[in-house]
């Protein structure tokens, strides 16, 4: 491999890590926000979540963008851009109003999943994507470093997480727009954006695979949500043990994600999606029979952790076995809205099975039956997709 990719690479995934940052940055301010604007949960909720929502659906276009004017141009302009909502955060931190507004425009920041993965992709040859873009979407561990330095930071003072953010995203835009370079012999496409994203959606696999996304990483959105309330409603564990719990299990699936795209480079990355999706379906089960934490249920949760992140760092892999390399930005944007979106749900049924039945034992069940329906379309019917690799131009 030359040195430009494992630049670019190195780049891609900095440039995730920080706008993830800047995306995740009102939810772990969510109690302080409460306080100080007086909000009741429901109102907490919606604000948490409009960046989140725009950050997913924002990857469709972003991603067909990405494919017509390549990443040095949209990862530098994305981050320089995010820098005014994080700016803007300060002016409008005592409005839940523009609270609002801005956040809208944080969304911005989640979008940059569907740059990443094109320009990774095109710079690695096919036995080696799995794990290149592994360790590009490490960088979902933004929102952990955001879960864990912004409340920390904002102790000192109230501006500083922004402004820490905005310094981090403006050096990051420079510095990409010097040293990020698309891959020369990249095919652009002439059509319009409307037309490619048609050709995107007309593709069975980007359905498929879109599903799948919305069982992986859409399960790790999920934990990432409602795990802290789940220790915290059903092991009676203080709000701070709990973080701590779920930053590890967050941690677990950053690492995991790049092992399930290492097993993707050596075998093919459906059965790798079909073997991670079975251990979380199997313990999933265990879970809903409510075993003690201590030793149990720690395990089990950090079982389920390692799976959901192969699981996500696999189907990429086959995205890039799947997908003409022209139109790997509109599937990834179309495959990453699905997934951002696929965490929501869950948490809002878990609450209600609880609210309603007294227990979590129901969902854990249903997320057993989703995990295991995507580990037998995986294996029966995705197996055979892209028996040989897409072609990068230039490194074939």
């Amino acid at each position: 491999m030359t040195l430009a990719a494992y630049r670019n690479l190195a780049l891609a995934t900095i440039g995730f890590t920080v706008t993830f940052w800047a995306w995740n940055l009102i939810s772990p301010l969510g109690k302080a926000f409460k306080v100080a604007l007086h909000l009741t949960n429901v109102q907490v909720a919606v604000l948490v979540a409009v960046p989140v929502l725009v950050g997913s659906l924002g990857r469709v276009p972003v991603g067909a963008l990405t494919d017509r004017y390549g990443a040095r141009v949209m990862f530098p302009l994305v981050a320089a851009l995010t820098t005014v909502p994080v700016l803007l955060l300060i002016p409008a931190k005592n409005s839940y109003a523009a609270m609002l507004v801005v956040g809208f425009f944080l969304g911005l920041g989640g979008t940059t999943f569907a740059i990443g993965i094109p320009l990774v992709n095109a710079w690695f040859p096919p036995d080696e994507r799995g794990l290149a873009l592994g360790v590009f979407g490490m960088g979902m561990g933004g929102v952990a470093l955001s879960g864990y330095l912004t409340p920390r930071i904002h102790r000192y003072d109230e501006n500083l997480p922004y402004l820490v953010v905005a310094v981090a995203l403006a050096l990051f835009a420079v510095s990409g727009a010097m040293l990020i370079n698309d891959h020369p012999d990249r095919p652009v496409p002439r059509t319009s954006l409307a037309a490619r994203l048609g050709r995107a959606g007309r593709l069975r696999a980007t359905w498929e695979l879109a599903g799948l996304y919305a069982v992986g990483f859409g399960g790790i959105v999920a934990f990432g949500v409602y795990l802290p309330t789940y220790l915290q409603t059903w092991y009676h564990l203080d709000a701070a043990d709990a973080g701590t719990k779920a930053a590890g299990f967050a941690l677990v699936t950053v690492v995991f994600r790049p092992v399930g795209g290492w097993c993707s480079d050596r075998v093919h990355p459906a059965v790798v999606t079909a073997w991670a999706l079975g251990v979380v379906a199997l313990f999933a089960v265990v879970q809903a029979f409510d075993p003690a934490l201590s030793l149990v249920g720690t395990l089990d949760f950090l079982s389920m952790a390692a799976g959901l992140g192969a699981a996500s760092g696999s189907i990429f892999a086959l995205v890039s076995r799947v997908t003409p390399q022209e139109r790997v930005g509109s599937v990834t944007g179309i495959v990453g809205a699905v997934g951002g979106l696929g965490g929501f749900l869950p948490p809002l049924v878990m609450g209600a099975i609880y609210s309603g039945k007294g227990t979590y034992a129901i969902g854990f069940m249903l997320l057993s039956d989703l995990a295991l329906a995507g580990c037998v379309y995986a294996y029966g019917r995705m197996r055979t997709a892209g028996a040989t690799p897409t072609t990068t131009p230039g490194l074939s």
